[in-house]
C-alpha cells in the first residue's frame, strides 16, 4: 500500500482526527491510537488502527509520548492552540528529538488569531468561512450539511492531504515540519470555486434563488407518490431536454430553461408530475438517459445499490458493519483497509511498548502507577 512503513501516533480526538488517522491506516500507514487513560472516547473510525491508554496529564506519561515520538514518522494532534505545549509537548520539543516528524495541527481554528483557543464546532467554522451564508433555500435560515464539509472536508481530509505533502517533502529534504491543518481555513479552500465565481450570472440572485442552490427547478428533489425522492440535475440543454421527455412533458410549451421569472412555476409543476408515480417507476423511466436523474437512496440502500455493488463501494468488517470503501482507488497499491473491528481503549497498550523498547519491567511500573492503561481484551487486528 502506498503509505506502508509510516508510522503514526494519533492523539484521540473528536471526529476530524479519527477519520485523518483512518484515512493513514487504509493506505497502510501504522496508526496509534493515544487514548486518555480511563476516559475511554468514542472508537468511531479506528479502522486499522491499534490503541495505546496513557495519562498525558502526569510527566511519566508525557515521557512516554516524547519516547513514542522519536521513531515515528507522524504525530497527529487535534487540540486547540497551545495544549500541547502546555504537557510540554510542542513540535519545537518533539522535533528536537526527532528531525524528521511531521507534525500536524487539527484545529478548529488555527494556532494562530484571536481565535485559536476559543471552542467551536463544523457550523462555527462553516460560518466564518464564508460558506454557510451560501447554504439554505430562499427565505429561511442558512443551513450546515451535517458536520460533513467543516470537520472532515475542510479537516481531515486536508490535514491527510498535508500529511502526504510532507512525507512526499521530506524524500528530497529528510526533514519533518508542523502542519497547521484548521476547519475554516481548509473549508475555504474547499469553496475557491464559489469565491472565483460570485461574480459570475451563476450567483447573481440572492441565496436560494440561484441554479446551484435549489433556485432552480432543474437542480432540485422531488417527492415521489410512494413518500421517497427524486434528485435532479439536469443543468446543460442536452439533459433538460431528456428530463422534460422522461416527465411527459412538451418543451414547446415550456417557458424557457432559464427564465428565472418561471422557476417557481416550473417547480410546481415538475413536483406535480413526480409526484404521480413512484421511485421506481421514476427509475425505469429514466434508467440509461442523460437527464441526470437519480433516485434519493437512504444509506442502507445506497449499500445495495446495483452500481454501488458492482464498483465495491462499501465493504463489511467482521461484525457485519458496513462503511464507505477507501477512495481514491489507486491502480497499482490500492488501500486494503482493515476488516476487524474497532480496538477498545488500551487493547494495544502493552503490545506497542514493547515494540518501541520499552521493558517488562518498565511497562509494569507505568501500569502499577496508572500512567498507562492495559486492557484485558485480545487483540484482533
Amino acid at each position: 500500500m502506498a503509505l506502508q512503513g509510516i508510522r503514526v501516533l494519533e492523539l484521540a480526538g473528536l471526529a476530524p482526527g479519527p477519520h485523518c488517522g483512518m484515512i493513514l491506516a487504509d493506505f497502510g500507514a501504522q496508526v496509534m491510537r493515544v487514548d486518555r487513560r480511563g476516559q475511554p472516547g468514542p472508537t468511531w473510525m479506528a479502522r486499522g488502527k491499534r490503541s495505546l491508554a496513557l495519562d498525558l496529564k502526569r510527566p511519566e506519561g508525557t515521557a512516554v509520548l516524547r519516547r513514542l515520538s522519536r521513531q515515528v514518522d507522524v504525530v497527529v494532534e487535534p487540540f486547540r492552540s497551545g495544549v500541547m505545549e502546555k504537557f510540554g509537548l510542542g513540535p519545537e520539543v518533539l522535533q528536537k528529538d526527532n528531525p524528521r516528524l511531521i507534525y500536524a495541527r487539527l484545529s478548529g481554528f488555527g494556532q494562530s488569531g484571536r481565535l485559536s483557543k476559543a471552542a467551536g464546532h463544523d457550523i462555527n467554522y462553516l460560518a466564518l468561512s464564508g460558506v454557510l451564508s451560501k447554504l439554505g433555500r430562499s427565505n429561511e435560515t442558512p443551513y450546515a450539511p451535517l458536520n460533513l464539509l467543516a470537520d472532515f472536508g475542510g479537516g481531515s481530509l486536508m490535514c491527510a492531504l498535508g500529511i502526504v505533502l510532507a512525507l512526499y517533502e521530506r524524500m528530497q529534504s529528510g526533514k519533518g515540519q508542523v502542519i497547521d491543518a484548521n476547519m475554516v481555513e481548509g473549508t475555504a479552500y474547499l469553496s475557491s470555486f464559489l469565491w472565483q465565481s460570485q461574480n459570475a450570472e451563476l450567483w447573481s440572485q440572492p441565496r436560494g434563488k440561484n441554479v446551484l442552490d435549489s433556485g432552480a427547478p432543474f437542480y432540485e428533489t422531488y417527492r415521489t407518490s410512494d413518500g421517497k425522492f427524486m434528485a435532479v440535475g439536469a443543468i446543460e440543454a442536452p439533459f433538460y431536454a431528456l428530463l422534460i421527455n422522461g416527465l411527459g412533458l412538451n418543451c414547446e410549451e415550456l417557458p424557457d430553461q432559464f427564465s428565472m421569472s418561471n422557476w417557481e412555476e416550473m417547480k410546481k409543476k415538475f413536483a406535480d408530475t413526480f409526484a404521480k408515480k413512484t421511485q421506481a417507476e421514476w427509475c425505469k423511466i429514466f434508467d440509461g438517459t442523460d437527464a441526470c436523474v437519480t433516485p434519493v437512496v437512504s444509506l442502507e440502500e445506497a449499500a445495495l445499490n446495483e452500481h454501488n455493488q458492482e464498483r465495491g463501494t462499501f465493504i463489511t468488517d467482521e461484525d457485519h458493519n458496513m462503511s464507505p470503501r477507501p477512495a481514491p482507488l489507486l491502480s497499482r497499491t490500492p488501500a486494503v483497509p482493515s476488516t476487524k473491528r474497532n480496538p477498545v481503549a488500551g487493547e494495544h497498550t502493552e503490545e506497542i511498548l514493547q515494540e518501541f523498547g520499552f521493558s517488562k519491567e518498565e511497562i509494569n511500573q507505568l501500569n502499577l502507577d496508572k500512567i498507562i492503561e492495559i486492557s484485558k481484551t485480545k487483540a484482533n487486528l
